[in-house]
């Protein structure tokens, strides 16, 4: 069982990163006319790996069903770093709107792939429990 459910996991960690990556890319679409607005974005792969391995950036966990959650750290929070413009503008935007929108597209492919993918995982699974 331990075998059908890592793959899931890891599929499901993607996901939500992507989901997390998404609304940081939509963010910086949205604000692409907002003078003085400094574009974010987080290294997807890192983030990969850190959720993958278990890490949260802040280190803490939680002992007691009490305790509120750490304040970032969580594999759906990974930190954000500001995107060095290529060419700033005079207002202090550093969106670059045709680029933004490629990152945004290539983000949405990656993720209906990856929904692909657990769509495929569960498929073969039903199969294997039926005997198909």
């Amino acid at each position: 069982m331990p075998l059908l459910t890592a793959s899931l996991d890891a599929h499901a960690q993607a996901l939500t990163l992507l989901a997390e990556r998404q609304k940081v890319l939509a963010g910086n679409i949205a604000n692409a006319d907002t003078p003085g607005y400094q574009a974010r974005d987080f290294d997807f792969a890192q983030a990969l790996a850190a959720a993958r391995a278990g890490n949260g950036v802040g280190g803490m966990q939680a002992t007691n069903a009490a305790h509120l959650g750490a304040a970032g750290g969580t594999p759906g929070d990974p930190a954000l770093q500001w995107r060095t413009p290529e060419q700033p503008s005079l207002d202090g935007n550093t969106v670059d709107l045709d680029k933004e929108r490629a990152r945004f597209a290539d983000n949405a492919m990656r993720y209906e792939a990856t929904l692909r993918f657990i769509n495929n995982d569960v498929r073969q699974m039903l199969s294997a429990i039926t005997g198909q």
